[in-house]
């Protein structure tokens, strides 16, 4: 019989194991000597050792789901208990035991995991409907669709809740969507009609600007095209294509309505820029007329340059103000110089300009004598009004004295 400290062999062949609840029979040995099966079945416990070291690294070191880890305890301890092996089995089965409370402790603990995850990915998807939501209610077409796009990419990205609540948001999340892109595609179902009124609008003008591009009648032209231009902003965008196409026209129409009358007022501008020059010289001769010496020959004079005056034709708008004033001027003097002598020679307005004169005088005189009447009694007041008074007729006197030097006397 032959023995270790955990089996023996008896002289049967009998292999035994020593447990804590006696001995086992491991099975029986008849090809060698006992010492042989002993190393057989030590070798086939050490076998069992070094499985369950595997099992135990990789439950403590991989996500090995708790199922397997069970399902691989339960094949190792059917290996323990069916006692095919020689050495410390109980040892072995107190490993397994803690084993099984480990994968039980990470099985509780994915299984809060877990919880807190589907928690979190049921926030997370609560507030993307919430977001999608207030998107679909946005008129930035383009950010907002993007924006939905990338939720739909985060959505994907998030666990899968239970049945129920997943079908529930994801409704809410997909109805979202949906009404985005029905608002989307009828504003920009409204918008091509109303491009296409825009396009239709431009057509038309751009057919009046086309019919108006030869036309020589530039300030009522000029105008009309201002109020196109009006028109034109008013009509709103068209499609690309078209509004590119049509502007060009329009403009084209323009550039060459205005190029044309651009080249006949520059025509003009010289011609009156030459009449500018013609009259100044003109304005000079009749500057020359002043101071009138002889009014006949100065008023004969002043039509003659007025004759040649008008023949000569336009002058540039900004320059007529001044070169007419001066001939103005000139013409003032000369009514100015008729109206003296008409009043010099006559004879009605001097009579009534002596008369008036004579009147004053016997006015002022009597003023005089009252203020000088009124000092002598002691009336001071009354002198001081009466010499107010005097003040204004001597000032009406003196003016009408003037006026009959005029008249030579």
């Amino acid at each position: 019989m032959s023995s270790d400290p955990w089996g023996r062999v008896d002289e049967t062949g009998t292999v035994y194991v020593r447990t804590a609840d006696g001995e086992q029979v491991v099975g029986s040995w008849q090809a060698g000597s006992p010492e042989e099966a002993l190393a057989y079945f030590e070798r086939k416990y050490d076998g069992i050792v070094v499985e369950i070291g595997l099992l135990e690294r990789r439950v403590k070191t991989t996500d090995l789901s708790a199922k397997d880890a069970t399902t691989a305890i339960g094949h190792l301890r059917q290996q323990v208990d069916e006692h095919h092996a020689v050495g410390d089995l109980d040892a072995l089965r107190e490993r397994l035991d803690a084993l099984v409370a480990t994968v039980d402790s990470r099985r509780e603990e994915r299984k809060v995991q877990k919880a807190k995850q589907t928690d979190e990915a049921k926030h997370a998807k609560e507030a993307l409907v919430t977001e999608a939501e207030e998107l679909a209610q946005s008129e930035q077409w383009r950010s907002a669709g993007e924006r939905l796009r990338a939720l739909v990419d985060t959505w994907k990205g998030l666990p899968r809740l239970d049945r129920k609540s997943d079908d529930e948001l994801w409704h809410r999340f997909s109805h979202a969507r949906s009404a985005f892109s029905k608002r989307r595609k009828a504003h920009f179902a409204s918008l091509d009609a109303q491009r296409e009124e825009a396009r239709k609008a431009k057509e038309k003008l751009v057919t009046e600007a086309e019919s108006l591009s030869g036309s020589t009648d530039w300030v009522t032209t000029a105008a009309r095209y201002r109020d196109l231009m009006t028109e034109w902003k008013a009509a709103g965008r068209a499609q690309r294509e078209s509004e590119d196409e049509l502007w060009n026209r329009f403009r084209g129409a323009q550039d060459v309505f205005f190029a044309a009358r651009s080249e006949v007022f520059a025509e003009r501008d010289a011609e009156q820029g030459e009449n500018l020059k013609l009259k100044e010289e003109l304005a000079v001769e009749a500057e020359k007329l002043v101071p009138v010496k002889d009014l006949k020959a100065a008023r004969a004079a002043f039509r003659a340059i007025n004759e040649r005056w008008e023949a000569i034709g336009h002058v540039p708008r900004d320059a007529r103000p001044k070169v007419e004033g001066r001939m103005h001027t000139v013409e003032r003097a000369l009514q100015e110089s008729e109206e003296s002598e008409w009043r010099r020679t006559n004879p009605e307005a001097r009579a009534r300009a002596a008369g008036l004169t004579g009147q004053l005088q016997g006015a002022v005189d009597k003023l005089r004598s009252q203020i000088d009447a009124a000092r002598a009694s002691g009336n001071n007041a009354r002198a001081d009004k009466l010499a107010k008074e005097l003040e204004g007729r001597q000032a009406l006197l003196d003016q009408a004295l003037k006026g009959l030097e005029e008249f030579g006397g």
